[in-house]
């Protein structure tokens, strides 16, 4: 077996980023249904809505889906592997590699989502609000913010473990998972096999920490960055954590 290594980061590398469309939809991750349900609770609250920026975009699949319904879409990833994956599904937008909690694009947009949970990669209460603060600063005045949360202390299962098997025409991919909290943070660490047709077989691992923030944490962040806050427990298509949505002041 050849390329094994360890990646402790909250950036996917290339290794991930070939595999992460094939993982997510072998796993019947929904990204469609998602993005629907984040225009729905943008368009209640500002119908005019024309553009729409996706903080941690991933490799763009939320982002295929919003361009359908927004006539300008842009992208921020922390990850240049995954940033080059996404920027290829968006020829008519913009997809910017970038830090979701200092991050200035020098422009505003009518909404801001971040999704999957990346929110919890802010390593405290003051990541998390300087976070939401950056995200605001890029609305227009009435633009809408939503958040969909990682887990919190009381839903996130201590000592879960996840495995999955996905292949298409030339690869399979194995990835075994296992979350464990540590304080107030949960380390997530999760080890992948890829058999290619044309390359082997290899492993990698990837370790990251993401917080446990609080309900309240999440509506104070908003607050304090001048928006409203409210906490959405049934937005429909998406995980079962519900949205925090705010309004710019």
């Amino acid at each position: 077996m050849t390329g094994q290594h360890t990646v402790t980061s909250a950036a996917y590398d290339a290794d991930v980023a070939e595999i992460y469309d094939l993982l997510y939809a072998g796993r019947g991750k929904d990204f469609a249904a998602e993005a629907d349900a984040v225009a729905r609770v943008v368009r209640e609250r500002r119908p005019q809505a024309r553009s729409v920026l996706d903080v941690a975009c991933g490799t763009g699949e939320h982002l295929r889906r919003l361009a359908t319904t927004f006539l300008e879409v842009a992208g921020l990833e922390l990850s240049p592997a995954m940033c080059t994956v996404a920027q290829a599904k968006l020829p008519s937008g913009a997809v910017h590699v970038g830090d979701m909690r200092s991050f200035a694009l020098g422009r505003e947009f009518d909404a801001v989502c971040i999704l999957t949970g990346t929110i919890g990669y802010a390593h405290d209460v003051d990541e998390l609000c300087a976070t939401v603060r950056t995200m605001a600063a890029h609305l227009v005045p009435g633009g809408v913010l939503v958040i969909d949360p990682w887990w919190s202390p009381d839903t996130f299962l201590d000592g879960h473990v996840a495995h999955d098997v996905v292949h298409d025409d030339t690869r399979t991919v194995v990835r075994v998972s296992h979350s464990a909290r540590q304080g107030q943070a949960a380390r997530h660490e999760a080890h992948y096999v890829v058999a290619d047709g044309g390359g082997g077989i290899r492993h990698f691992s990837h370790v990251q920490m993401l917080t446990l923030f609080t309900r309240e944490d999440y509506l104070e962040a908003l607050r304090s960055a001048g928006c409203t806050a409210e906490h959405l427990t049934d937005a429909g298509g998406l995980p079962g954590r519900g949205l925090f949505a705010g309004v710019r002041r």
